[in-house]
């Protein structure tokens, strides 16, 4: 069974009192568990679109979607967010600024669950989460009671990474998660996603123009243009590339 699975999937929009512009042109996308898949793709091939309509912030104009064997077209976002994680470019957009890192782990924690009426428990879960944000390397160990909006734009996108695997969601989402940062915090980020994908087996969707990225990472790739998959390359396939053979095939859609 797959764990994500897209049918003839398809999302127009007005762009004019008479024209209609497609952004996602009747995609058919099967997703394995375990799957770790590379996206590329210019700007307005799709890619963000593709990730707003698998996670629900956007609905589709036609086709269906699937989580594992439940459909999903007509859930909203919050309805999928039990299943789907999202690490957004902008470091700001997946935490809470005047919440401390604990309290933002916190409430990462109780995702998915029932909220009712107790309490937090947050002294009790302070081991745990210095033992994690102890792992990233960064120092973000040292400020967990420190409001996330006072933190680097690299340990807040780590806290990030974090919240939205610390429970194992049935899909991860990465939307260019380190396109906002330099290049040697890019390099950290990207090693600790890729540790917390292999240690808790995720299956997970990245979103990157770093083509040294998508190259080293993952185990699937596809490329999107005018809102298809011009190629959705397996592992063994992948292997095989280069650099030039990706800025070959970006000369030769463009």
């Amino acid at each position: 069974m797959s764990v994500l699975e897209m049918r003839n999937a398809a999302k127009l929009i007005n762009n004019g009192p008479k024209e209609k512009k497609t952004l996602l042109d009747h995609i058919d996308l099967s997703i394995k568990k375990n799957d770790f898949i590379t996206v590329l793709g210019g700007n307005g091939a799709g890619k963000s679109t593709l990730f707003n309509t698998v996670s629900g912030s956007m609905p589709l104009s036609s086709g269906k979607i699937f989580i594992g064997d439940k459909e999903v077209t007509q859930l909203s976002e919050e309805n999928r967010a039990s299943s789907i994680s999202r690490v957004f470019q902008d470091p700001k957009m997946g935490t809470a600024p005047r919440m401390t890192v604990a309290e933002n782990l916190l409430l990462a924690k109780g995702r998915g669950k029932k909220r009712r009426l107790r309490l937090r428990q947050l002294k009790q879960n302070l081991d745990h989460f210095y033992q994690i944000t102890k792992d990233v390397g960064n120092g973000l160990e040292n400020h967990l009671h420190t409001p996330a909006g006072d933190l680097s734009g690299g340990q807040r996108q780590a806290l990030s990474l974090l919240m939205a695997t610390i429970q194992t969601p049935q899909l991860l989402l990465l939307d260019e998660h380190t396109a906002a940062l330099d290049p040697k915090t890019s390099k950290l980020l990207m090693q600790l996603t890729d540790q917390r994908i292999q240690e808790q087996q995720l299956t997970c969707l990245m979103i990157t123009h770093r083509m040294e990225d998508a190259l080293q990472y993952g185990n699937r790739m596809i490329v999107m243009q005018k809102g298809e998959i011009m190629q959705d390359l397996n592992e063994e396939e992948k292997a095989k590339l280069s650099m030039p053979d990706l800025l070959q095939f970006f000369e030769e859609i463009n």
